[in-house]
């Protein structure tokens, strides 16, 4: 991978990582970013990327948008679940 590439992908990254931030919606999106992530971070040991910020920004808006969509899910779920045993 070079530079460009890989600013390219931070910047990927740190876009579908803000859009990730989106409750269900957003999960497709997270997880291309943390795809992005990983694969920039595996080149980005070899070399230094300037747009490092970016990509770490995107990672952590991916993470946390998945953390939210899963929350809401395992909360849907639960309130479903308490619904049915009435």
């Amino acid at each position: 991978m070079d530079k460009v590439t890989a600013v390219e992908k931070s910047l990927k990254a740190c876009l579908w990582g803000v859009v990730g931030l989106v409750p269900l919606f957003g999960l497709v999106p997270a997880l291309y970013a943390i795809h992005c992530w990983q694969q920039v971070r595996a080149w980005e040991r070899s070399e230094w990327n300037p747009a490092a910020r970016y990509l770490s920004w995107g990672a952590r808006c991916a993470f946390l948008g998945v953390l939210i969509t899963l929350s809401l899910v395992l909360l849907l779920l639960w309130s479903l679940s308490l619904n049915l045993l009435q």
